[in-house]
């Protein structure tokens, strides 16, 4: 061996680098074999972001998921019940009916349903305007879920397991497809005043490269600043701002260089250069005051108008996944007030939905962008003790709807029975929807797959069956 003066780098040896450097790296050999298992299917480009190929040419492109958390009353929004109101007041003549709390009487709907479009599907008054697109949306009566507890049902619905440790649905798809802008992030969950139950859980990246989790945004303020903290530097200028990265990302690669890749490694180098790009792009991406007043005076003055009109602007530079939520509280959690409440929540949202579908149609982005209405599980059609106002929750039949993306607009699929209490037609589970999801996205769910642990781990897990009827 050469002789050389002292160096920085001897005296950080690991034991991997030891072996690289010792016996001219023979005994890394062995250990290459032992490591191979769990290197595959990780991604090997330096930019995880990197636009990626499905497994068929897809229709849809991109995915906005409107989260109404707190779990909607279908009864009262997209799933018409009239034998319901006959009983109203009355016990069902269903003596199967279980509820997670006491129950009493049957709950008829305060609102009055309306067919709507050439479709002739029949849509509740409190979302009159969001019915105007009817002829663009697929209603899925069928839904059900596992389990009717709030923690459980969001993260079936958002990560694919109700109780493990799995990476988001919003996650799979920027893992599959990738990123088409790399100065912002692929994958954005925007959910005013603060995080909802089970808080990042919903986004979360888990096994898969961080990367690919998604970044929250607080949609109750306008400042970019509030927005996205530390989006501004005030104590450097961006040159010298630049010249700190780059010295740290040299240090970070060469740290990389030396443990093999480390995909968690990987990732901080990215989330640094992500953080730099966006303190430009972001700015103007989120200032949805450079809109022309129409199309502000479309979407509304409200804060889902301008969630919707941000999400839009996020689509038009590329973002890959859109989640956009009610708010931090279960505000769709109704269990009383039913008649105001509900009332007043369509009101915010059913403008900005129907402005959102028809600029989206306006711009030819409806056909490749793929939107989807809905919560973690439905509501009962009997009133709840002691109030008698509202409804429990329920998870054995549920409402969601679809668009765009390769969706069959105007069409219903599946039913609940007469009272709306569970799926009996065309049983759509939360692992269906997924698989179906994945399936417009160009990707078969059985094969969009990450090795982790030995295993080989999926969002539809070893479940799921793409439902045909939902697809053009």
């Amino acid at each position: 061996m050469s002789d050389h003066g002292t160096r920085l780098d001897d005296r950080l040896l690991d034991r991997r680098e030891l072996l690289r450097r010792s016996g001219m790296g023979f005994g890394l050999l062995g250990l290459a074999g032992l490591m191979v298992g769990e290197t595959q299917g990780k991604t090997t480009d330096l930019n995880p972001l990197t636009p990626k190929s499905s497994h068929f040419p897809g229709k849809a492109k991109r995915v906005v998921h409107l989260f109404m958390n707190g779990g909607p009353s279908h009864m009262d929004t997209f799933d018409p019940k009239p034998l319901l109101t006959k009983y109203h007041g009355k016990p069902l003549p269903n003596p199967n009916l279980r509820t997670e709390r006491k129950t009493g009487a049957a709950l008829g709907s305060p609102f009055a349903f309306k067919k709507y479009g050439e479709s002739g599907i029949e849509v509740s008054e409190i979302f009159a305007r969001t019915a105007q697109c009817i002829d663009d949306i697929c209603v899925v009566r069928s839904m059900y879920a596992d389990v009717p507890n709030h923690e459980p049902s969001l993260l079936l619905m958002n990560c694919g397991d109700g109780r493990l440790h799995r990476p988001s649905m919003g996650s799979w798809v920027t893992y599959g497809l990738g990123s088409e802008n790399q100065n912002l992030p692929g994958f954005v969950a925007m959910c005013p005043g603060g995080y909802p139950v089970v808080a990042t859980q919903n986004w979360r990246s888990s096994f898969l490269p961080g990367a690919y989790q998604g970044t929250y945004i607080d949609t109750q303020h306008t400042d970019i600043r509030k927005l996205i903290e530390n989006i501004r530097n005030d104590g450097i200028s961006p040159a010298e701002q630049r010249r700190q990265l780059d010295l740290v990302n040299r240090l970070n690669e060469r740290h990389l260089e030396q443990h093999q890749h480390d995909p968690r490694l990987e990732a901080r180098i990215q989330s640094f250069e992500l953080a730099y790009r966006m303190q430009s792009e972001a700015s103007d991406a989120f200032d949805f005051e450079k809109e022309p007043k129409a199309i502000k005076e479309m979407y509304g003055t409200g804060l889902h108008g301008r969630q919707l009109m941000i999400t839009r602007r996020l689509l038009e530079r590329g973002v890959r996944f859109i989640q956009v939520w009610n708010g931090a509280g279960q505000a769709w959690d109704n269990h009383e007030n039913i008649t105001k409440d509900i009332r007043h929540l369509a009101t915010q949202w059913d403008q900005p939905i129907e402005a959102f579908l028809k600029d989206l149609k306006q711009r030819g982005m409806l056909e490749d962008t793929l939107v989807i209405w809905g919560g973690e599980f439905g509501r009962t059609p009997v009133a709840e003790l002691p109030s008698l106002s509202g409804r429990d929750h329920n998870h054995y039949g549920f409402t969601m709807w679809l668009a765009g993306g390769g969706v069959k607009g105007g069409t219903v699929v599946g039913a609940t029975d007469e009272f709306g209490f569970a799926a009996v037609e065309n049983k759509v589970h939360v692992h269906d929807l997924h698989a179906t999801i994945l399936h417009l996205l160009g990707f078969d769910h059985e094969r969009l797959t990450y090795r982790y642990a030995g295993r080989d781990f999926r969002l539809t897990d070893v479940h799921g069956h793409v439902v045909k009827e939902i697809l053009a």
